[in-house]
């Protein structure tokens, strides 16, 4: 899970990128990069940290001259948290100069690799994103279209892609629409691409369509974006988008992300009900369920544990110590609140369990009488191959332990999850979802 944005057409596209990557940071903190054309050059800044502290700089938006831009949040789901696995990556081949942003997993990647490897190739990074840079530079097309699509008929997974030459950009997704992708477009006729629409909200674009599935849109200067679908669409939208990682203004496959969470939260209220005094949500992606939960209950709901917006998300570490440290950090309860309260917490998933330990000994602390954790999702089990940091069995806390060892390794006094019926009930049944880290059911192989 990472954030990709492109701007084409647009005065100071850098800084329109700027805003769009500000506006998804929550889907990855530890890199960030922006490549910008001109027409004749391509400009780049990239390095760890937030968008905030990356781009501050004064003459940051200077040096990143042009009307077309790609930029990128960085969430290590391949590669290492080096600063040379940040995107954009540039690179010059027989046809002149590229930029190329990612968002998803190949799985095929460590084969593509050794292949590039044993023909030659060095490369600079592990992340699979370089395979297209080498797989494009490598190709005997003759223009930068059909390399780009021989390229990506030799991967497999999930990806949007965002490649940008000096004068064109493309915008590309895997056939299963794994990952969102959507196109905005400005009143001077300028377009943008963003994985969520919550970037066209902040930088005053319309809302046009999602990129589909297998396609890919072309954007060439004087002339309106053309589509080509590559592939035959067989939509799997990421469940997971719509639970955890996508904001809730966002919009993703015409389906409001706020209001799914709450429908997730109201048929979790009626699967576990649970006698209580008030509902809290784990802030902020447990709001929606959890006002979901209290107007289907009649509990009521009360803000009582205030997070520190300073400190960033505990699944977005990559290291454990990094996790338990910011836990506590993030959170605190409202006593006055909690103290003698029945309390039914609810929070969007479970992953590791680090944060719910310590949520519910915080709550308990603060003189709860009892703590009911109740979860808007079901339980992950499987590890997600499609750009999710779920890399192992072994730190899925589902997959090792039963829901009720579940409840004595946090010590809640109750633990329930929705179903999976339950949870694709809530997102609508004419669409089939990727629900791989509920179901284990690798669908690309």
């Amino acid at each position: 899970m990472c954030a990709v944005v492109g701007v084409y057409n647009v005065k100071n596209a850098s800084k329109v990128a700027y805003y769009a990557l500000f506006a998804m940071q929550h889907r990855g903190q530890e890199a960030t990069g922006i490549s910008s054309s001109d027409g004749e050059n391509i400009f780049t800044k990239k390095r760890r940290g937030l968008v905030t502290d990356v781009y501050s700089d004064e003459d940051t938006f200077e040096n990143l001259k042009g009307s077309m831009a790609v930029g990128h949040n960085r969430y290590s789901t391949a590669g290492s948290s080096s600063i040379l696995d940040a995107q954009p990556i540039v690179a010059k081949y027989k046809l002149g100069e590229i930029a190329v942003v990612h968002n998803g997993n190949l799985i095929n990647r460590d084969e593509v690799r050794q292949k590039l490897i044993d023909e030659g190739a060095i490369f600079q990074s592990y992340m699979d994103t370089e395979n297209i840079i080498h797989l494009i530079a490598r190709s005997q097309k003759d223009s930068l279209q059909d390399r780009i699509v021989e390229a990506i008929d030799q991967v497999k997974g999930a990806y949007c892609f965002l490649i940008q030459s000096r004068k064109k950009m493309f915008a590309i997704r895997d056939r299963y629409g794994i990952r969102p992708f959507a196109l905005g477009k400005f009143k001077n006729g300028g377009y943008i691409v963003a994985s969520e629409t919550c970037a066209f909200d902040l930088v005053g674009a319309e809302f046009v369509r999602d990129i589909r599935p297998g396609e890919m849109v072309i954007f060439e200067k004087g002339e309106e974006p053309e589509s080509i679908q590559l592939y035959e669409p067989s939509p799997r939208p990421c469940a997971f988008e719509y639970i955890y990682f996508a904001r809730p203004d966002s919009v993703i496959e015409g389906k409001n992300v706020y209001e799914k969470r709450a429908e997730m939260g109201r048929r979790l209220a009626i699967e576990s009900p649970v006698e209580a005094d008030i509902i809290l949500p784990v802030p902020d992606s447990g709001i929606a369920a959890a006002l979901g939960y209290s107007e289907q209950s009649g509990i009521r709901f009360e803000n009582a544990i205030v997070r520190n917006h300073y400190v960033g998300r505990t699944f977005i570490e990559p290291i454990q110590e990094m996790r338990d440290l910011k836990v506590k950090l993030k959170l605190s309860p409202i006593k006055k609140i909690i103290e003698g309260k029945r309390v039914v917490i609810i929070d969007d998933s479970l992953v590791r369990g680090t944060t719910s330990r310590q949520i519910v000994k915080m709550l308990k602390e603060a003189g709860a009488s009892e703590v009911h954790f109740r979860l808007a999702s079901p339980p992950i089990k499987h590890p997600c191959c499609y750009g999710i940091d779920t890399p192992s069995y072994g730190e899925l806390i589902s997959a090792n332990m039963s829901e009720e060892e579940i409840r004595e390794q946090i010590g809640a006094d109750s633990l329930s999850f929705l179903s999976l019926d339950g949870l694709v009930e809530s997102l609508g049944r004419e669409t089939k979802y990727s629900l791989v880290s509920f179901d284990g059911n690798y669908f690309i192989r």
